[in-house]
């Protein structure tokens, strides 16, 4: 969920929590063709695939069920760390190295790729007096579940017939 929101990505949980998801994927991908035929080219591989998986999913999901604006959930940008990490792998072939510097590379190259794409939404927009960049504005307009004004939409709503507290019952549908 921390790579579908433009106002989710924000500076301090997005850059820590997509791409260590992101590498997962893309490490082990990197194991398969590495062990198996000696092609580095397993992270670029995967990351174009989960890329490609990503727009089709955003794509139908948001615009095709919701029409939510497409630009507004677009999915972080992998193909520069996709060639970082096979990079490191053919250069050294070394996992170690690999492990080290290309994860180590992985993660500091992350934000500064999708930072073009994303500098237009944390330009500052004073509304009604309140100090807003574009994203928290978009996310205010584009109530959604999971976002505190959804939360406090439910919580008035008739989800209160199961008790008191519906962090519980939330909790429970969550899993």
């Amino acid at each position: 969920d921390w790579d579908f929101w433009i106002d989710f990505k924000d500076r301090r949980m997005w850059p820590t929590v997509a791409p260590i998801v992101a590498m997962c994927f893309a490490a082990a991908s990197q194991s398969f063709f590495w062990t198996r035929f000696r092609l580095p080219i397993g992270a670029t591989t995967v990351v174009l695939a989960l890329l490609i998986g990503e727009w089709i999913n955003r794509y139908d999901n948001f615009w095709g069920w919701t029409f939510f604006p497409i630009n507004l959930v677009f999915p972080s940008a992998l193909i520069p760390m996709g060639f970082w990490l096979d990079i490191v792998l053919m250069i050294s072939g070394s996992w170690l190295v690999t492990a080290v510097v290309g994860g180590l590379g992985w993660g500091l190259l992350f934000y500064p790729i999708n930072w073009p794409v994303l500098a237009q939404y944390h330009q500052a927009a004073e509304i009604d007096g309140v100090l807003l960049t574009l994203a928290d504005l978009i996310g205010f307009n584009y109530v959604r579940t999971g976002t505190p004004e959804y939360i406090r939409m439910v919580e008035r709503g008739t989800l209160r017939t199961f008790g008191k507290d519906v962090v519980p019952v939330a909790a429970f549908f969550s899993t």
